[in-house]
């Protein structure tokens, strides 16, 4: 997702109060939120939310993005989850439908708070204001089958709980994936076919 950086659009003073924010957020991250700081561009805000237990996100970990804007903070960011998720509140490309992103947004409620309330969409999604109809209509109407297919796609596309493990998530590398992959290495052939299966049920449903 190729979006611009707006550090040169921010005024000094913002730029400091979202350093200051985000390294505080760092060093004292909520209950199953990591950020990944990148020095370079502060306007780039990474994060790894674990998906809440007694939720079909449960067991994954899924990479989401802020974009701040030149309005930012008397405008809200956009969010975007990086990872692939079913959730009724998640386009296809990933942007997030959030009241506090949108009509609900106030200048001073910062990047916590927003995180905070990714996580929470994950907890109680809201059908009402869908991105993705599909899931908002079995979310209502289906819960067990939108429970299945978030399941599914959690176990496909996001992070392990477990191979994340002891990973720093606050250097600027790309460390959490590259373990990732070498720890992918290690998976059974077994492993791998069941994947492969769930992808093909995936394609039918």
């Amino acid at each position: 997702m190729n979006i611009m950086s707006n550090v040169e659009n921010l005024s000094p003073q913002i730029i400091r109060q979202v350093y200051k924010e985000i390294h505080d957020l760092a060093n004292e991250p909520p209950e199953g939120i990591k950020l990944k700081i990148n020095e370079e561009d502060i306007t780039d805000i990474q994060a790894f939310i674990e998906g809440p237990a007694g939720t079909p996100y449960s067991g994954g970990i899924f990479k989401v993005k802020l974009c701040l804007g030149k309005d930012f903070p008397q405008a809200p960011p956009k969010a975007f989850f990086l990872t692939k998720i079913f959730h009724p509140n998640v386009a296809n490309n990933g942007e997030i439908c959030v009241n506090t992103l949108k009509k609900d947004w106030k200048s001073d409620l910062g990047i916590k708070h927003i995180l905070l309330t990714i996580k929470c969409l994950l907890i109680y999604p809201n059908a009402e204001s869908a991105l993705n109809e599909e899931a908002g209509k079995l979310l209502l109407e289906h819960y067990d089958d939108y429970s299945q297919r978030a399941r599914m796609m959690t176990e496909i596309h996001a992070i392990s709980v477990k191979s994340m493990k002891g990973v720093d998530l606050q250097s600027s590398s790309d460390g959490p994936i590259a373990k990732k992959h070498a720890s992918d290495k290690k998976v059974s052939a077994e492993k791998k076919k069941l994947l492969k299966d769930k992808k093909r049920i995936l394609k039918r449903l």
